[in-house]
């Protein structure tokens, strides 16, 4: 098959991790796991943003040493693989990975000898929050529109980027789809911003205002790299920009897909300045850029700097890993912020996975041991053959044309109603009382077979889950084990007279 490369936006280390992390993480995990499954090459790629202002600022705060501070809060997202089921296959944190530094060192010199970088004094509204300039005008009610606070006006001297240069490249890149930015609407918020016009804008930082932190300019050790134009790399430097070339020609250079997996906060770095720092090298560009938009909590976007920040791993240790992941893939909008609270993830829990998908393999494997003691039949049938196909289709096209991972797992479920249903059109208990063995074969056999899809396709979503349905089925061979439930019920069952 291909070669696929997908890498996570890398998060400032200046909090613990929250719910919003998790849904990056997940999905890019979910795309990962369902291209490997493909059998294509896949490398997967997280990380964090150690050499931010924020995270000096918030080791100040904590009265600790930076790189101490940095190294502790840095584990903490990097910890989440185990209770997300994570499977990346690396991760770069900027401060301490020994690849990061000489890769962004050469991009940095790479643009020098282009011409496109060059100091000049500069007075700006500068955001924290962002670590990014604004002008008056981009400000909403004179407030930063991300973090809803006052930016602060910074004068000094600068290395800058000649962004301008590249505007016609760029919008030709994304208009025309050579670099894919989805959903479509995303795609044309970013054509708006560049058909308004490119700036140049700055790339460095001084070390007083830094204080000290980051990686120097080269041959000039009065300036820190702006931290983006730092973290942006690590995409190119995980692979081995700068330290294996066999390894960054591997995985970026000869790689058939090179995607970023992002929050539409960050669009504007990632479909305009990193295209044209890479235009400037000579080197590749990513293929594609997927953007989600945001959790929230009661309407307000979750995050450290809001203070509403829900904790992925205490979910996890009330609901379990299927349940968060099953949520963050299967309610989150594609389109929309999309509101986090218990009860939905208990409710798409309980309705998907216990009542649906566990209901039905429960009863095949039920019936199956009753009826044949436990022996799958071996009756051929096409009954279920077209929703098979048609859910197959379904969560092809949404994982690599649209990535939509809610609707693959709507066709997940989708096919699991089927066979609820088919079950109930065809009574198997019925035809079991009338001793209509070669008929109820065929029922049998196509519910197994059936079931048996339905934990294929679940895989890449929650493959803890879809290890355990398939050992419930028998793997696939011709006896199922005993019947035992896969998921158990988050909610109470209420009574009849409730």
């Amino acid at each position: 098959m291909g070669r696929y490369y997908v890498t996570t936006a890398i998060p400032y280390v200046n909090g613990a991790p929250h719910i919003g992390h998790a849904l990056e993480l997940v999905q890019a995990d979910a795309l990962a796991r369902y291209h490997r499954e493909r059998g294509d090459q896949v490398r997967a790629q997280t990380g964090t943003d150690d050499n931010s202002l924020k995270n000096v600022l918030g080791a100040r705060q904590a009265g600790l040493d930076t790189a101490d501070y940095v190294d502790r809060l840095s584990h903490r997202f990097l910890d989440l693989a185990e209770p997300l089921a994570l499977s990346f296959d690396d991760s770069v944190r900027t401060a301490f990975d020994p690849r990061h530094r000489p890769g962004v060192e050469r991009l940095w010199n790479a643009c020098l000898e282009r011409g496109d970088l060059y100091r000049q004094s500069y007075t700006g509204l500068y955001c924290t929050g962002c670590e990014g300039f604004y002008t008056a005008d981009e400000l909403t009610g004179g407030l930063c529109p991300e973090h809803r606070t006052v930016p602060e006006e910074v004068a000094e001297e600068n290395w800058f980027f000649r962004l301008s240069r590249y505007q016609d490249r760029l919008r030709d890149l994304v208009s025309s789809g050579e670099l894919l930015v989805q959903p479509d609407f995303r795609r044309r918020e970013v054509l708006s911003f560049i058909e308004s016009g490119l700036a140049d804008f700055s790339v460095s930082r001084s070390v007083e205002r830094t204080r000290g932190w980051g990686i120097p300019v080269p041959d000039d050790p009065d300036q820190v790299i702006y931290v983006w134009y730092d973290a942006l790399a690590n995409y190119i430097t995980g692979p081995g920009y700068g330290t294996d070339p066999k390894g960054y020609e591997r995985w970026w250079v000869h790689t058939d897909q090179r995607v970023h997996v992002i929050g539409k906060g960050i669009l504007r770095f990632h479909a305009v300045y990193w295209p044209a720092l890479l235009l400037s090298a000579g080197l590749p560009l990513p293929t594609t850029i997927l953007v989600h938009e945001y959790l929230t909590a009661e309407g307000e976007k979750i995050g450290k700097s809001a203070g509403n920040t829900v904790d992925p791993g205490t979910i996890v240790e009330r609901f379990g890993t299927d349940a968060l992941r099953w949520w963050l893939l299967r309610d989150v909008s594609r389109t929309t912020d999309t509101d986090y609270t218990e009860a939905r993830l208990i409710t798409r829990h309980d309705e998907d996975l216990v009542n649906t998908i566990g209901n039905l393999v429960n009863r095949t494997v039920s019936m199956v041991a009753a009826y044949r003691s436990g022996v799958v039949p071996t009756s051929a049938s096409s009954d279920l053959t077209a929703d098979r196909g048609q859910a197959l289709a379904r969560v092809n096209a949404a994982m690599t044309d649209t990535f939509d991972p809610r609707a693959a797992t709507r066709a997940i479920v989708d096919l699991a109603e089927a066979a609820n249903r088919y079950v109930a059109d065809r009574e198997p208990w019925s035809l079991a009382r009338a001793q209509r063995h070669q008929d109820l074969d065929v029922v049998l056999a196509e519910l197994v077979r059936t079931c048996r899809e339905v934990a294929r396709l679940l895989y890449p979503f929650l493959p803890g889950a879809a290890e355990r349905l398939t050992r419930q089925l028998g793997g696939s061979g011709d006896r199922v084990p005993p019947p035992r439930p896969v998921f158990g019920r988050l909610s109470p069952r209420r009574s009849p007279n409730a």
